[in-house]
Order: C-alpha cells, then structure tokens, then sequence
C-alpha cells in the first residue's frame, strides 16, 4: 500500500497534463490529421472531418491563435485555396496531450 502511494505521488497528474485547446473533439482531429500529413486543404479537411464549414473554421482559427497551426493562401486555376499545417508547437503539444491520455488509460486498468 505505501509503495503504490508513493509512485502514484511523484508522477504529475495526468489531468494537469491535458491541453485544454485539443480537449474539444474537431480540434483533436484536425491535429490528428495535420500531424499525419504535411499540409491538408480546407475542403478536404472539411470532408475528412465531416464537419460544417463554420465548425470547421471556428475551430481552425482557435488553433492558429494558439499557433498550433499556420495558414497559407494560394490561387489554384484561379479558385482560392486554404491549406493548413500543423507548427512544431503544435505538435509538441499533441504529443503531450496524446501522452496524458495514454497516462489516463493507464492508470485505469
């Protein structure tokens, strides 16, 4: 008994671990999905993601002023093109919080 209080008292508590940016469930997965791949397009994240154009946007744009992602514009044949890419904060951070989680997991078995 006082060897399992004593380890569960000197690892940090994974809930303080959580980043309450990635805790909404769109913007996880747009991680998840920049993480994965270089850059992704607003549409096709939109697809991917199967979300509304104003859930997806809210969303981005909560990320970007964290920076956890910057946005470039371009003109592909004249037709605006949005593409996303996730920062080296950004995926620090997803990395952290994916750790917590498999922290969480962890303690409940």
């Amino acid at each position: 008994m006082v060897q399992w209080y004593f380890s569960v008292t000197t690892v940090k508590n994974p809930f303080e671990q959580l980043d309450r940016i990635l805790e909404h469930r769109v913007r996880l997965q747009i991680m998840s999905v920049l993480v994965a791949n270089e850059t992704y397009d607003f549409n096709s994240l939109k697809e991917v993601l199967q979300v509304t154009d104003g859930n997806l946007a809210a969303n981005l744009k909560a990320l970007e002023k964290e920076k956890y992602i910057v946005v470039s514009k371009s003109f592909i044949n004249r037709k605006p093109n949005t593409r996303y890419r996730a920062t080296e904060k950004g995926k620090n951070a997803f990395k952290k919080h994916l750790a917590a989680l498999e922290e969480l997991i962890k303690m409940q078995r």
